[in-house]
C-alpha cells in the first residue's frame, strides 16, 4: 500500500474509534493502536514543507500546533501550513507536474491576481486529462501518440482547463472534524484555508489533521496535572497522573479539602485535552466524602 493509501485509510480508522469511543463502541486499546502505527509511519517520513511565492521557490516552516483544553479545541489555523505553492490560472500543464513531484505535494490550488482561490489541480487531475488526450489521439490515429518510438507529448492545457473548480475550501476556525469530513466526504488530501472572502491563508493536509493525536504524553500529563489543580485544588504529591499512548490514568488520593464532588466534571474535561484517547479514573476518596 502507498503511504499516501495508508495515511488516508488510517485517518479514517482513527476518526472512527475516535468518535465511536465517545459512545463506548470502541475501545481506548483500538485508538490507541491507529494512533501508534500512524506515530511510527509518520516518524520514518518526516514532512517536508515549500512554498512559492511570484514564481519564486522559498523554504517552508512546519506548521504549529496550539494546545488547548477542549476536545477538539485546536482549529485548521492551529495545525494548517501557511506558506503553500500556488499557481495562476495561466500555468501550464508541464510546470504544474513539476511543482508537484518537487515539493512532493498532491495538489495546487489556483489563485487570481487577489489571491482568491478559484480551483485547485491535483495529481488525479492531471492524469485524467492526459489520459483523455491519449484517447482522443488514438481515436484519431489508431495508435498511442507516443508509440513507435515517438517522444511522450504532454497536454497543452492550463491551470484554468485542468482545476477542479470551484474549490473545496475551509475557513481557519473550522473544528478538525469538519476539515476530516469534508477530505474524506471529496477524497482529497489537501484543502485550501480561505478567509470569508475567499482570499488563500494557508493549506491543510491529511498529516496536519493527525498532529493532535501526537501529542508527547509529557506534555499531556502536565495538562492533566494542571487541570486537577485548578478544579478539585489537589495535591500534586497525593495524585499520580500518567500517560500511555494517550492513555491517562489517575490514582492516589484526593484530599478532603478538594471537592471531591468535582471528580466527574474533571474526568470529563481531561478527555477533553487534545492527544487523550481514554481515561481511567483510580483515585480514592477522602474519608469524609464517605460518610
Amino acid at each position: 500500500m502507498s503511504r499516501d493509501n495508508y495515511l488516508d485509510a488510517m485517518l479514517r480508522h482513527l476518526g472512527a474509534a475516535y468518535y465511536e469511543s465517545l459512545h463506548g463502541r470502541a475501545s481506548a486499546a483500538d485508538v490507541a493502536r491507529a494512533r501508534a502505527a500512524i506515530e511510527e509511519r509518520l516518524a520514518e517520513q518526516p514532512a517536508t514543507v515549500g512554498h512559492v511565492v511570484n514564481g519564486r521557490k522559498q523554504a517552508g516552516t512546519p506548521p504549529v500546533l496550539a494546545h488547548h483544553h477542549g476536545r477538539w479545541h485546536s482549529t485548521v489555523r492551529d495545525v494548517m501550513t501557511a506558506q503553500v505553492v500556488t499557481v495562476d490560472r495561466i500555468t501550464p500543464y508541464k510546470e504544474i507536474a513539476r511543482l508537484l513531484a518537487e515539493h512532493k505535494i498532491s495538489a495546487v490550488p489556483v489563485l487570481t491576481m487577489g489571491r482568491h482561490v478559484a480551483g485547485v489541480v491535483s495529481e488525479a487531475d492531471l492524469l485524467a486529462a492526459e489520459d483523455q488526450e491519449a484517447r482522443k489521439a488514438r481515436t484519431a490515429t489508431g495508435h498511442l501518440p507516443w508509440s513507435r518510438g515517438r517522444a511522450r507529448q504532454h497536454p497543452r492545457l492550463n491551470a484554468e482547463q485542468l482545476m477542479t473548480s470551484p474549490a473545496i475550501t475551509i475557513h481557519p476556525d473550522a473544528p478538525l472534524p469538519r476539515a476530516a469530513s469534508l477530505m474524506h466526504a471529496h477524497r482529497i488530501k489537501r484543502l485550501p484555508v480561505v478567509d470569508p472572502d475567499g482570499k488563500l491563508l494557508g493549506i491543510v493536509a491529511r498529516r496536519d489533521l493527525l498532529t493532535v493525536f501526537l501529542r508527547p504524553d509529557a506534555q499531556i500529563a502536565s495538562e492533566v496535572q494542571e487541570l486537577l489543580t485548578e478544579i478539585l485544588f489537589v495535591d500534586p504529591e497525593s495524585v499520580s497522573v500518567t500517560v500511555n499512548q494517550g492513555v491517562v490514568v489517575l490514582s492516589g488520593q484526593l484530599s478532603a479539602a478538594g471537592t471531591p464532588d468535582l471528580l466527574p466534571v474533571a474526568v470529563r474535561l481531561i478527555w477533553d485535552i487534545d492527544g487523550v484517547v481514554d481515561v481511567v479514573e483510580k483515585l480514592s476518596a477522602p474519608a469524609a466524602a464517605k460518610e
